[in-house]
C-alpha cells in the first residue's frame, strides 16, 4: 500500500496498567512495521556520521479504548468495507503466554468470547481509518 493518503492508528485500553500499554504499543507497532514496511522511512546519516534507522514516515496517534470498543471495532474490521485495511490485533491470550507456541495453542482453544484485546493497530487508507476511529480520543 503506497498510497501516500494512508493512516495508521493504534487504539489500546485506557484501563491497563501504563506497562501494559507501554508493551501493547511496542507489540503492535513491530507487527505493523513487519506487515506495513512502506511505512518505514531510509536511515538517515546526521552531521557526525552517525547513522540512526528510519523511523515511520507519518505519526501514529495513539487512542483510547476499552474492552468493549476494541471488540465492537474488531467486528467492524472484519465486515467487507474493512476488509482490505491491515489489522493487529493484541489481546490478554497473547500477554499471557511466555512462548510463541504457547499462545498458538492457547489462542486455537478460545474463541472470541474468550479473551479481551488491549489494542489493536489499523493501517490502510485514510478516509476509511478515519471513518472507524475519527471520534477516539486521544491517550495521554
Amino acid at each position: 500500500m503506497n498510497n501516500p493518503e494512508t493512516k495508521c492508528v493504534l487504539i489500546i485500553d485506557e484501563n491497563l496498567p501504563l506497562g501494559l500499554i507501554a508493551n501493547t504499543a511496542a507489540i503492535l507497532g513491530v507487527t505493523l512495521g513487519k506487515y506495513a514496511p512502506e511505512m518505514v522511512g531510509n536511515s538517515v546519516e546526521d552531521r557526525s556520521g552517525i547513522e540512526h534507522l528510519g523511523i515511520v514516515k507519518k505519526p501514529v496517534p495513539i487512542l483510547k479504548g476499552s474492552t468493549d470498543l476494541l471488540h465492537e471495532l474488531r467486528d467492524t474490521t472484519m465486515t467487507e468495507p474493512f476488509a482490505d485495511l491491515l489489522v493487529v490485533d493484541f489481546s490478554d491470550t497473547a500477554q499471557s503466554c511466555k512462548t510463541y507456541d504457547e499462545y498458538i495453542a492457547k489462542l486455537q482453544k478460545t474463541s472470541k468470547a474468550g479473551y479481551s484485546y488491549f489494542g489493536l493497530g489499523i493501517y490502510g487508507e485514510k478516509k476509511k481509518v478515519n471513518r472507524l476511529t475519527g471520534s477516539f480520543s486521544l491517550l495521554r
